[in-house]
Parts: C-alpha cells; sequence; structure tokens
C-alpha cells in the first residue's frame, strides 16, 4: 500500500496542480470592431468575500480599479461586479495589451492575467469589377482591417491575399465568381456572372497580332531601302559609263600632234604643164544634176569646217590661165588634135 502512496505523491508534485489560491499569468488575444463595447471576462475567477482589490492596467498605467469600501467611476473604463473590465466606444488607439492583478484582504496577490486586444474594423461588402478588353478581375474592399480577400469560381477557389484589392486574370470569359471578405471580427462575399461574348480577345492574341504586325513593318522598311540603295548604285554607275564614254568620244573627234602638216601640201596644179591653147581649164567640182533631181533633192547643208580644216582644204591659191590669141584658120585645122595622141 505504501508503493501506490509513493507513485501517487510524485505524479502530484511533477503536474503541479494549482489551487485557487495560486498565481496564474497567460496572454490571451481578444478582436473587436470600432465604435463597439467589449468585456474583458477573467477566466476561471469567481467573485468571493476573500477579495478586496482588483487592479487593472494599461501597459503599466492603472486604468480601472475596485475596492470593497471605494467605487472608481469613469467614462471609458468600468469594472463589474465579478472583475470584467468594460470598455466603452472602442477605437482604434485602444490596441494595446491589458493586465488585471486580483488581491485578497490579506494583501496577498491572487490571479494575474493579460489580455492582448486588437481593434478591428468590420470589413465592407467586396465589389467584383471585369474589364473584357485587358481580362482583368478585381475584387476590393472599402473598408475594413487587415482583411483577406478570396476569390472562387464556380465553387473552385482561384486565388487569395490579405489585401483590399486581389486581381485576377481571366481564363473563361463567361463564368460566375464570387469574393469573400473576412478580417476575424466579420465577414461579407458578393456573386458576379461574368459574359465577354464578343466584346474581348484573349491577351495572348492581341499580343501576336501586335508582334507580326511589328514584324511586317521591318520587313518592308529593310526592303524599301535595299531596293533604293540598288537604284542608286545602278544610277552612278550609268552616269560613270556615261562620262567615260564621253571621254572617248571627245579624245577620237580632236586631231591628234603627229597628223597635223607643219608645211601645206604641195599643189598638183603647180607641178602639172599648163594645158596648151584653146582647151578651157576645168575646176574641179560637183557635177550638176538634173533639173528634176535637183527639185528633189536639195542639198544638205554642212556645218563650218573648223579653221584647221579650212587651211588644209585650201591651200595656196591656183594660177589663173594665160589668155593667149587665136591662131589663124588654117593653123588650127593642120595642128594635130590631142585626142590623136
Amino acid at each position: 500500500m505504501s508503493h501506490w502512496c509513493k507513485i501517487l505523491v510524485g505524479v502530484l508534485l511533477i503536474f503541479n496542480f494549482p489551487n485557487p489560491g495560486s498565481v496564474s499569468k497567460a496572454i490571451k488575444i481578444v478582436r473587436s470592431d470600432l465604435d463597439q463595447e467589449i468585456n474583458l471576462d477573467i477566466p476561471n475567477f469567481q467573485m468571493r468575500d476573500a477579495i478586496d482589490d482588483i487592479r487593472w492596467d494599461k501597459e503599466g498605467i492603472m486604468v480601472a480599479q475596485f475596492r470593497r469600501q471605494e467605487t472608481f467611476p469613469a467614462e471609458i473604463y468600468e469594472i463589474l461586479a465579478n472583475g470584467t473590465l468594460k470598455i466603452k466606444h472602442l477605437k482604434g488607439y485602444y490596441n494595446s495589451t491589458y493586465n488585471v492583478v486580483v488581491y485578497d484582504t490579506d494583501g496577498k496577490r491572487v490571479l494575474e492575467q493579460s489580455f492582448d486586444l486588437r481593434i478591428l474594423e468590420k470589413v465592407s461588402t467586396p465589389k467584383i469589377s471585369w474589364d473584357c478588353h485587358s481580362t482583368n478581375l478585381t475584387c476590393e474592399v472599402i473598408k475594413g482591417t487587415n482583411p483577406e480577400l478570396i476569390l472562387y469560381q464556380n465553387g473552385k477557389q482561384l486565388t487569395q491575399g490579405h489585401l483590399k484589392a486581389i486581381r485576377y486574370q481571366l481564363t473563361n470569359l463567361n463564368a460566375v465568381f464570387k469574393c469573400t471578405a473576412s478580417n476575424g471580427v466579420s465577414e461579407e462575399s458578393t456573386v458576379a456572372a461574368i459574359s465577354c461574348s464578343g466584346e474581348g480577345l484573349n491577351i495572348y492574341l492581341i499580343a501576336g497580332v501586335c508582334a507580326g504586325g511589328l514584324l511586317l513593318f521591318f520587313v518592308a522598311l529593310l526592303i524599301f531601302y535595299v531596293n533604293k540603295r540598288k537604284k542608286q548604285n545602278s544610277r552612278r554607275n550609268d552616269e560613270e559609263l556615261e562620262v567615260k564614254a564621253h571621254r572617248a568620244t571627245s579624245e577620237d573627234r580632236s586631231p591628234k600632234p603627229s597628223q597635223i602638216s607643219t608645211s601645206p601640201p604641195p599643189n598638183p596644179a603647180v607641178s602639172q604643164p599648163p594645158p596648151p591653147p584653146g582647151h578651157r581649164v576645168q575646176t574641179p567640182g560637183p557635177r550638176p544634176l538634173p533639173p528634176g533631181h535637183r527639185v528633189q533633192h536639195q542639198p544638205q547643208k554642212r556645218a563650218p569646217p573648223s579653221g584647221t580644216q579650212v587651211r588644209q582644204q585650201r591651200g595656196p591659191p591656183l594660177p589663173r590661165p594665160r589668155v593667149q590669141p587665136k591662131p589663124p584658120r588654117g593653123a588650127a585645122e593642120n595642128s594635130p588634135s590631142p585626142s590623136s595622141d
């Protein structure tokens, strides 16, 4: 029997169950909405005659106190009969850590408890908006502290975030979407049916069309530039060939220094003996054409020769024939004719 008693005592020492007079300390997180009243209840505590003093403080500064012989009225904080702290008209700056300490009539600390108070604003009803051209869907809330947004499509969760607005790229332009907003003190949701048939295009299709058009523009610009350069080069080559041909023609037409003679050519009229008397001197020249040919074919005008050619063609002046007196008639008949020779 003594053996089982020792085991029971060991278990009690290990767990060390506290009695009602022991001191306990814990932290409890409490969330509430703005402009509301909240009661900070002391867990596992019952008011009894042995309790003499209850003190509530905020970050080391006492905000409310309860004593059996005295009362401490306050506009914001109030201690109820069971030791609960009541806070009126909650504001955002009331976020803090509150601590309560309970003393008995002997001045002994009976209980100590801490509360981490978080003041949260209720979330408003979310709003769903979309753009069929950009295929973007947006869910947003206007009011609410630290809201959590969750987007659903046909009952399936798509995305979520701890923001006041979330965006989603649409892949199905005809579907039902639901957006839920919550922050621990409130929860709101809304549903919207989207229909974008014939109003919007896929973003990838639009990007592909724009990229293809830009590529075609650059290809056309490159072709135009190449053709323009080819035409310029061809025109330049033609001009160079024309200049070379003109220079060659000018060099061929101009007389060479070796061909120009310094002395005039000998006159054939001077070297020949004078003609016998009775014969007329025939000067070289073009034969006269018949009257019919003269009317039909007009002689073409020739360009006047240059100074060098005129000097080469004319030469020295020809001697004029001498005029001899006619012999007697008999002598003319007896003289031999030139054709008989």
